[in-house]
């Protein structure tokens, strides 16, 4: 394998800080392992959680990043399906595929060295090469006829939504289903949620080009909580039952309470957002109400199923890539991608 000593990725460097800087090459530390270079990568919300120090587990000097396209370079001698020459995507999750939780398709949890490493405890994708462990396990073949953008979103935001929030939320024809935020992974859950033949589709965000796209996406209803009550919009909608499903997608505490708020009895609030305040649990509302809540970090078990469905042209990734830019931009994509109000972003690609 031949290449430099060195290359260039984003650290980060306490709360608040990044630098896109010089940093050792990767190298093959399992016989699991692969070295991919970084075609494309993206940023996730999550990623802007560990810049305000919602995700303690981030230290100094990390290489942020866990999603990504490219192409394998170098892989172990214990690797079977995966050879160099391959472009893949590399997923959020690593999966060491033997342990209990990676038996039962719990690949976020998975105990034997994987879960959500890569940008957290694990150097990431924000950077020219990144050592992808288990590849075999933890990273897919490019399927003919998409586009690199659009396999990019399925790394994470896709999966995410669909799993953590329709799945969980159980999902059904006839459903009323609440997403509150309209980012990437609460769009995807819109999108998901389409999938389920649900009746009606509401969308709640403070960006009107957020809710522009979550109509592009299947979305019956939009409200623009900056501007509207959205709990007496979604109440008066329903003839005050509320939302069967309510999917919260930003991690909040009042986006938590409001999704509280409007479900109807029997519903389902499935939780995607990433938490970094303690959120109040008005159990003394909710406990008559046979509600069910669920919280859960995304498997990545569905990625396979929607690889297909991309492929098949059954969900359309296209809306999601609003921002391009170049990998030694990352620090520029950062602020726009934070300010998606003023800059109407919702994934920003990175290429080298």
């Amino acid at each position: 394998m031949s290449m430099s000593r060195t290359m260039h990725a984003l650290v980060y460097e306490g709360a608040g800080r990044t630098v896109w800087r010089e940093v050792p090459m990767p190298r093959l530390r399992s016989d699991t392992d692969a070295i991919v270079r970084v075609d494309a990568g993206t940023i996730c919300g999550t990623d802007l959680h560990i810049l305000k120090g919602d995700v303690p587990g981030v230290t100094p000097g990390r290489v942020l990043g866990h999603e990504a396209v490219g192409t394998v370079e170098e892989v172990g001698s214990g690797v079977r399906t995966t050879s160099v020459g391959d472009r893949v995507l590399i997923s959020c999750i690593t999966a060491c595929g033997c342990c209990r939780s990676c038996r039962e398709r719990r690949y976020g949890q998975c105990v034997g060295g994987g879960g959500w490493i890569l940008g957290r405890v694990e150097d990431g994708t924000q950077a020219e090469y990144v050592r992808v462990p288990f590849v075999d396990t933890s990273a897919y073949p490019m399927p003919v006829g998409l586009s690199e953008e659009d396999v990019l979103m399925l790394a994470d935001i896709a999966p995410t939504g669909f799993e953590v929030g329709v799945l969980n939320g159980r999902v059904g024809p006839g459903d009323t289903v609440v997403v509150i935020g309209a980012g990437p992974v609460g769009l995807s859950a819109v999108m998901g949620s389409r999938l389920f033949s649900p009746s009606h589709v509401v969308a709640v965000d403070v960006a009107d080009g957020r809710l522009d796209v979550a109509r592009l996406l299947g979305a019956d209803t939009t409200i623009n909580s900056r501007h509207e009550d959205a709990a007496s919009r979604i109440l008066d909608a329903t003839g005050g039952l509320g939302a069967d499903v309510a999917i919260e997608a930003v991690g909040a505490p009042e986006t938590f309470a409001l999704c509280a708020e409007i479900i109807t009895p029997g519903g389902r609030l499935a939780n995607i957002g990433v938490h970094g305040r303690a959120a109040t649990l008005h159990l003394e509302r909710l406990w008559s109400k046979d509600v069910t809540i669920t919280t859960g970090l995304v498997d990545t078990s569905s990625t396979p199923t929607l690889l297909r469905l991309a492929t098949h042209k059954q969900i359309d990734l296209a809306p999601f890539v609003t921002h391009a830019f170049s990998m030694s931009e990352v620090v520029e994509a950062y602020t726009v991608f934070a300010d998606p109000v003023r800059s109407n972003a919702l994934k920003v690609v990175l290429a080298l």
